[in-house]
């Protein structure tokens, strides 16, 4: 079975996860463009993340892999810093990827794939 969820950032075409069996994708999340602060965006970045997954049942401790997008190399480690708050009982496999955005305020991204066997369908 494939459920696709509604898209959370307004492009029809985005849905902000696909179910596929016990596999959870997820599209790119972002956010808090109000500041030019890496910790910032990816903690909202992550936010946003945690509120899809979750209403698939799902929890970031259920991610196995995660695509960390960021606009700058020196703010790596500023926003990698912000990974143990969401991941306390460790991170899931990771890329870290330096790229540039549709929007100029944008700093980092998030995608991944999260795995969640007999949740409730």
């Amino acid at each position: 079975m494939i459920k696709r969820l509604p898209t959370h950032c307004g492009d029809e075409t985005c849905p902000s996860c696909v179910v596929a069996g016990d596999y959870i994708f997820l599209a790119h999340h972002a956010g808090g463009f109000e500041k030019k602060d890496i910790a910032y965006q990816t903690r909202v970045a992550f936010e946003a993340m945690k509120n899809t997954l979750a209403s698939v049942g799902a929890t970031p401790d259920d991610m196995v892999q995660l695509n960390y997008y960021i606009k700058n190399t020196e703010d790596f480690r500023a926003g990698r810093d912000v990974f143990t708050e969401f991941f306390p009982n460790g991170a899931p496999a990771r890329m870290t990827v330096v790229t540039q955005f549709l929007d100029d305020n944008c700093l980092c991204q998030i995608d991944g794939i999260a795995y969640k066997p007999n949740r409730e369908r």
